[in-house]
């Protein structure tokens, strides 16, 4: 199996293709395929991570504290965007305002991760927790 940190870097690399995606869909049916799957992996994600990942990186991490206040706020923000997206038609102005609100936000959320929590936690965890908490991340994101 697969530690927690590497599975949160493979969702990362997920997000980053289906922006991508969204950027190459044409027309509605196509925005709304790759839209709804991104948005609810999105939300399946942080919450795994808040309920997960956060929890122990506060037990283990240097400078865990601020580094879980500003992810969850950061957690906040994508899931406004979502939010903001779903009030819209999907491919109207309003809806690609939203879209973009949830993919700045995610975007400076990653680099921060990575570069922050995830280092952080890796190097204050032995991989045997890692790998058994990418156990419960994997099954967290399957029910």
């Amino acid at each position: 199996m697969p530690d927690i940190t590497q599975l949160i870097l493979d969702d990362h690399d997920t997000f980053r293709r289906q922006f991508a995606a969204l950027d190459d869909a044409d027309g509605p049916d196509a925005l709304r395929a790759v839209w709804t799957s991104l948005a609810d992996l999105l939300e399946v994600h942080a919450a795994a991570e808040e309920t997960i990942f956060y929890p122990q990186l506060l037990r283990r991490g240097d400078d865990a504290e601020d580094e879980t206040v500003d992810a969850i706020g950061d957690h906040n923000d994508i899931r406004d965007g979502v939010r903001e997206a779903g009030r819209h038609p999907i491919g109207s102005p309003k809806w690609w305002d939203g879209v973009w609100r949830a993919r700045r936000a995610n975007s400076e959320h990653m680099t921060e991760e990575e570069d922050d929590a995830l280092a952080d936690f890796r190097r204050n965890t032995p991989l045997s927790v890692r790998e058994d908490l990418g156990r419960q991340f994997s099954e967290f994101k399957t029910n």
